[in-house]
């Protein structure tokens, strides 16, 4: 029977297939019982001919929690999403969210300008910006 980390983005079947799935699922849930650790962010990455754009959901976490280090052309995004001690006199049903720390790692690409690099956080979502370099900018060349 393999373990495996608990997915929050795949759809588990309401009835397992077989019976191991269903142990399986049973042994996932159990070990992420009590403060729960592999907080892994949502990112989204798009560009258009100018510059890209990079979005990691970060619900519930301060900006000062948050650390953005850029070195040559990698660019890191890590932090802890903390989790609020429990209440002794407050009954807990049902914990689904994620907490620990965290490391998304990225290579900026090669016409990326990484001077021009721009972060801001707000609203749980910490959206940063590239330039892309003007050297490396697709244009149209007329023929004569």
């Amino acid at each position: 029977m393999a373990i495996t980390q608990n997915r929050p983005d795949v759809d588990y079947p309401v009835i397992p297939r077989r019976f191991s799935e269903m142990m399986d699922e049973f042994f996932n849930e159990s070990m992420s019982l009590g403060e729960r650790t592999g907080f892994v962010p949502g990112i989204d990455i798009t560009e258009n001919d100018k510059q890209y754009f990079i979005q990691v959901t970060l619900p519930g976490m301060k900006k000062d929690d948050i650390n953005i280090d850029l070195d040559d052309r990698t660019l890191t995004v890590s932090g802890e999403r903390k989790h609020e001690k429990e209440e002794k006199d407050v009954k807990y049903h049902l914990i689904e969210s994620r907490y620990g720390r965290f490391e998304r790692s990225f290579t900026l690409p090669a016409n990326a300008d990484p001077d021009s690099l721009d972060a801001k956080y707000e609203d749980g979502i910490l959206k940063m910006n590239v330039k892309k370099s003007e050297k490396s900018m697709s244009k149209q060349i007329k023929v004569k």
